[in-house]
């Protein structure tokens, strides 16, 4: 048997490595390779870049990615391959492709720091590919998640050869926007996401990593990228497990992984100025590129992604910038776009056909902006086009949410048990006259569990996607809100809005949300979620402490999705105080909380009465 897997994975390997020389070759065939150019940056500081372009005099658009990721080509590994096959498509569709590692990964100088890299590289790179021989002046760039994040502060910067642009979940690369404060999905509602401590383990440069002297020839470089690239490779951990140590601070080190910028980061708050010095577009910044962009209704940034959107359009001062502003928002995981099949599987629930050409509406963008052909590709493409869940179809809109989306505001009501899918809470149309609330407790070591939601990067803590929540909702620490049974069918497109009136014995707890499709047979799938730490519901600036017996209200970054709730369906809120490791638990005290391994149990309690409507707000389209 042992001899059996090892075989198996030798001809995994040979399989692998045969598929990355024939995808080589093939691009040799068609293309000038010039891989490890050392591009020179302002302050000398030179980024390593691969360029793939057509054999031909003339000069040619360039498709320009930025990534942080390893993109060299010898060695097994799907990312190699990826890059090969992204090229040859772009060479033989008549463009260059360039692929740069960003300041201080693998081979490129400098020292790196996640989103805090000078954003004056990409305006520099613009500069040096629009004066090679080889190029027309027109350069566009393409990527998803943190090929993508980088985009947005470069085109405020407006470089006259940044032509185009497609951002694919782009979240990171957000700070804040409209009503949501993420910095760049660190956090929502103030409180960590806890991706970025699985994601920096594996990614983050530690401060004793080896460096190359900076005066290596080119051909060195190629030379050595045959047998070294400066990856690491970390050992596994089980982040399901991983993420529970205490205090978060320390998880990286208890884990023995790499020091580096995580242990600055953890400490930050959310109006920290760090997070407004690096990479991250905020709101009131310039943006001058025409965009294609993409998102998911289950990656962990749908709501900003669309915020951002919705700003651009309505606040770029270049009138041909504003209307030159496209989306389409796929039921997808993250940056999972080209995963569709006929019946799309996300996580549990099937929600049909959810495929489309991508490829190709990005390239017939690209040869608009970047090759100036009549392709009628903005004549053609809505500005919207968006998937709806459940009526399972692809829909266009000139506007997001859709212009006959309506905000219909649903109340909770109870007689005061509305704990678990057993308790009595009800969704109604109107207040109850009746003070009532709901009371449950919260402990910080005994937390609700993530099951689905809209996630990346935390391994096999969470389960991304739709997941049917019934057994979660068993627990007297979930407060349940259910309409009756729809008596026709309802479609929610667009923001959807919560309030709520809240107080505690303790002086600061959060407090989570999740919205639910309920099937008549029970089955209750997830489709967006939020949570609120009350220090901040003042504002990010500043954090003001709860008093024991006061009631507070809140507002909560708003949730996003499309969904059309069938016939007999209910419509469904999850409330508690935590949703953990999607979110970092609060210990309610009132402390830093990324330095804390005690916590105390939290009693908790949401009001909801004429005096105290608590409530969420759809937006229900009428058709």
């Amino acid at each position: 048997m042992r001899y059996h897997y090892i075989f198996i994975l030798c001809l995994c390997f040979i399989s692998t490595q045969a598929q990355e020389e024939n995808i080589y070759q093939k691009l040799e065939a068609i293309a000038i390779i010039d891989q490890k150019v050392m591009m020179p940056m302002r302050d000398g500081v030179r980024l390593c870049t691969d360029i793939y372009r057509p054999k031909t005099d003339q000069p040619v658009p360039i498709i320009f990615s930025k990534t942080p990721y390893n993109f060299n080509t010898y060695g097994d590994g799907k990312m190699r391959t990826r890059t090969l096959e992204t090229a040859h498509e772009a060479v033989e569709r008549g463009y260059a492709y360039v692929v740069q590692n960003e300041r201080g990964r693998y081979f490129s100088e400098g020292e790196w720091d996640i989103l805090g890299v000078p954003t004056t590289d990409g305006y520099d790179a613009f500069s040096w590919m629009k004066e090679q021989s080889w190029s027309n002046g027109k350069i566009g760039t393409w990527g998803c998640s943190s090929t993508a994040e980088w985009q947005m502060a470069v085109a405020a910067l407006d470089h006259p050869s940044h032509a185009a642009m497609v951002p694919m979940g782009y979240g990171a690369g957000v700070g804040t926007v409209g009503k949501y404060f993420e910095q760049g999905n660190w956090f929502k509602g103030g409180v960590q996401q806890m991706l970025f401590t699985s994601w920096l383990y594996s990614v983050q440069n530690d401060e004793y990593m080896p460096k190359l002297p900076t005066d290596i020839p080119q051909e060195d470089l190629q030379r050595i990228q045959r047998f070294f690239d400066m990856a690491k490779e970390m050992p596994k951990v089980k982040w399901s497990e991983g993420l529970t140590h205490l205090p978060i601070q320390d998880i990286i080190k208890h884990h023995n992984g790499p020091k580096g910028i995580y242990e600055k980061m953890i400490r930050r708050k959310p109006n920290d100025k760090a997070w407004f010095e690096g990479g991250l577009y905020h709101e009131g910044m310039e943006f001058g590129v025409p965009s294609f962009w993409f998102g998911s209704w289950y990656d962990v940034s749908v709501g900003p992604n669309l915020a951002l959107f919705n700003y651009v359009r309505e606040n770029a001062k270049d009138p041909e910038v504003a209307k030159n502003q496209y989306m389409v928002i796929a039921p997808t995981l993250h940056c999972r776009f080209t995963r569709a099949t006929e019946e799309t599987i996300v996580g549990e629930r099937n929600v049909g056909d959810a495929r489309l050409e991508y490829e190709n509406m990005i390239y017939s963008w690209f040869d608009y902006w970047l090759k100036g052909e009549k392709n009628n590709i903005l004549e053609e493409t809505p500005p919207v086009t968006y998937y709806t869940m459940g009526s399972n179809e692809w829909q266009e809109a000139d506007t997001w949410p859709p212009k006959a989306a309506q905000m219909t505001t649903y109340f909770l009501n109870s007689q005061g048990k509305a704990n678990s899918l057993n308790g009595d809470g009800k969704l109604s149309l109107k207040a109850s006259k009746k003070d009532q609330a709901d009371t449950f407790t919260y402990d910080p070591m005994n937390p609700v569990l993530s099951y689905g939601g809209n996630v990346c990067c935390t391994g096999d803590a969470v389960k991304g996607g739709a997941y049917d929540q019934q057994e979660m909702e068993q627990r007297d620490d979930i407060l349940v809100y259910s309409t009756e049974p729809l008596k026709e069918g309802v479609e929610v497109s667009g923001f959807i809005e919560c309030t709520l009136y809240v107080s505690s014995d303790v002086k600061d707890t959060d407090f989570s949300l999740k919205l639910i499709d309920v099937y008549p047979d029970g089955r209750a799938y997830n489709l967006d979620e939020t949570i609120q730490r009350v220090r901040y519901r003042e504002g990010f600036d500043k954090e003001v402490f709860m008093e024991k017996g006061q009631v507070y209200k809140i507002e909560l970054s708003p949730l996003a999705t499309s969904n059309y709730f069938e016939k007999g369906h209910q419509i469904r809120i999850e409330i508690s105080s935590s949703n953990f490791p999607r979110f970092a638990r609060n210990m309610n005290t009132g402390g830093n909380n990324y330095d804390e391994d005690k916590g105390v149990i939290a009693t908790n309690k949401v009001h909801h009465s004429v005096e105290y409507p608590s409530q969420i707000r759809l937006p229900i389209v009428k058709k």
